[in-house]
Parts: C-alpha cells; structure tokens; sequence
C-alpha cells in the first residue's frame, strides 16, 4: 500500500477524532456537544490555542481539524500548517470557521494548507452536518454527475472514482455535448436528471470550463443549488480560481485530484441542494 493510501484510510472512522480549536471555552463545548448527538462514537479534542492544538496533533491522528482565524496565540491558519507538518496527517480536512467565509471563497484566501471554510453565522447544526460530510460521507441514492472531460483516460479514472460511492456518471467530451444534454432534459427529452456538474477547466473545442459555468449560469439560468458545479483545475493562481467562483462555480478540486476529496466535494454539494428542495417542497 503506498504512503498516501496510508494516510487516507484514516480518514473515515465509526470514531472519527474532531480537533476544534477556538479560545472561547463556550463555543467549543457548544461545538462538541452537538457533535456528540450528531456523531455517535465521537472524540472530540478541544483545543483554546494554537500550542495546545500542536501538543494534541503529536498526541495522535485526527480525522478532522475545525479552527477559528483569531486565538490567542496567533493565526488560526497556523492550525493547518501544524496539522500539514504533523505525521501522517498530510490529508486530514482542516475548516477554518469564520465569519466572512464566502469572502475567502471568492478571493480564494485560503493556503494550500486549508481544506475548506464554515460560515459560523449557518450555526452549530450546520456545522456538525458539515462535519460529518467529512469524516462519514455518505452516498446520495440516485444522484447523476453531468461529467465534462476530453481526456479518455482521465475520464475513466474519474469516472470509477465516483461509481464507487454510487454514483451515476454521464460523461461527455465538449462543453457542447453537456449543453445538448441539459437542454433535452429542461424540454422533457431526455432520461438523465442531473444533480450535478464536474467539468474540466481545459477542453477541446471553442469552449472551455469557464463557458460551462457561465452559459449554465445565465442561459440556462440555474442558480446553485439548483444545479451545482465543480470545476476540476490545475491552475494555482488565485485570480484564475477566482474568475471561475466569481462566473459562478460552486467550487474546485485541484489537480492531480484527490479521490477523497474530490468525493467529499462531490456529496456535500448535492446534501446542500437536496436539502434546498426538500425545504422547498415543504
């Protein structure tokens, strides 16, 4: 088994080891409290400060690390950069919890060392459900992925990489396949329903990633939850990830794409659209 398979599998537990890092005492035992209703079988570590955290780190591994921006003994980031150094936890999910969390999205603020932001003001519940996307992701019956990638091989990588959490995958090569496709379904011609989109950033033909979002977007006029998309790239600039949150991506998975992460991505977004039109249905 290689390192990396190693230091995945510890990443879904029935005992999954939360790290939450906050200095306020109330908000960790709040945290902690619904963690363990949500999750049964649950350690939760709290931790008031970024020394304490670093002690608990080589105490041993953790599936999940939840921090605040300010504690006080510095930048929570620093969190992410210890748990990155700590042992064996090179993969382990770290959510910086703050207040301005769709600005970080939008800016892409966060370091290669952050897995991803939690909007505190959604509240202790909805950080638990988020939570436990993470550290217990589980399949959505019946979801299809519209998948958008000109590489065969890559392709079929992927394409097995989501078929193992149960998940249907129509895989088309251009943009302008997807369109056809989205089209027929919204005329009642077609035998998908997609749930969601994954597209290359980079394809063949005149349009690219970007178009995909933006024609979705605007001529199409789904808004987010309604159909989500995640845009697979390579590109580490901020601006370039920014243009496509900013067009209207739900988000992005960096490549060489991580099989775990990319799953997780995967199945948070379409909980939070079903959840809209579960709310909307009743």
């Amino acid at each position: 088994m290689s390192m990396s398979s190693q230091q995945l599998r510890h990443l879904i537990s029935d005992a999954p080891r939360v790290m939450v890092v906050d200095g306020s005492k109330m908000v960790r035992k709040m945290i902690a409290d619904v963690l363990n209703r949500e999750l049964p079988g649950v350690e939760v570590i709290g931790c008031a400060s970024i020394a304490e955290a670093r002690v608990a780190l080589q105490a041993g591994a953790v599936h999940l690390v939840t921090t605040s921006l300010a504690l006080p003994d510095g930048d929570g980031l620093e969190i992410a950069r210890s748990v990155r150094e700590a042992a064996g936890q090179a993969y382990v999910p770290v959510i910086v919890v703050s207040g301005d969390a769709q600005q970080h999205l939008v800016e892409r603020r966060f370091t290669e060392y952050v897995t991803d932001y939690f909007d505190k003001s959604l509240g202790h519940e909805a950080l638990a459900a988020f939570i436990r996307g993470y550290v217990q992701p589980q399949p959505v019956a019946g979801a299809t992925v519209l998948y958008i990638e000109d590489s065969r091989v890559v392709a079929e990588t992927t394409r097995r990489m989501l078929e193992r959490h149960d998940l249907e995958v129509i895989h088309v090569i251009r943009a302008e396949d997807a369109f056809a496709l989205l089209t027929a379904e919204s005329l009642g011609l077609s035998t998908h329903n997609f749930d969601i989109v994954l597209t290359d950033v980079t394809l063949k033909g005149e349009l690219s990633g970007r178009d995909v979002v933006q024609r979705i977007r605007v001529d199409f006029a789904y808004g987010k939850r309604r159909l989500p998309i995640l845009v697979m790239t390579g590109d580490d600039n901020r601006d370039n990830q920014s243009a496509l949150l900013q067009a209207g991506a739900n988000d992005l998975v960096l490549k060489p794409i991580e099989e775990r992460l990319l799953v997780t991505k995967v199945l948070f977004q379409l909980r939070v659209s079903g959840m809209d039109e579960a709310r909307a249905a009743s």
